[in-house]
């Protein structure tokens, strides 16, 4: 029993944020189905009828064509012909250009 509280406390300690994935009575936690992962609340991204767990919605993750989405061949970052997309040879996905391309989530 000792072990096992000393294990769960290094790892809360340590890992603080690979901790709270092991949340189930965390509000803000997503395998909470009483918190944010819950299929009934408002605006969460598991409710499919919200504007973010929508499929129809530009603001959801399961919409593959929304316009920001990589994988969209027709969206901002997946043409080949559109000069943002690391699919055009000769815009950002030329590599032959110095400049760094970092990708972030969006926010």
């Amino acid at each position: 029993m000792k072990l096992k509280a000393f294990l769960i406390l290094s790892l809360i300690v340590f890992f603080p944020q690979q901790s709270k994935a092991i949340c189930p009575f965390d509000l803000s936690c997503l395998s909470n189905p009483y918190g944010a992962g819950s299929p009934y609340k408002r605006d969460g991204i598991m409710n499919p009828y919200s504007q973010y767990g929508s499929p129809y919605s530009n603001n959801s993750w399961t919409n593959p064509y929304r316009q920001d989405s990589i994988s969209n061949p027709y969206g901002k970052y997946g043409s080949p012909y559109s000069p943002n997309s690391l699919k055009n040879p000769y815009g950002a996905g030329n590599p032959f250009i110095n400049n760094k391309i970092f990708v972030v989530p969006g926010r």
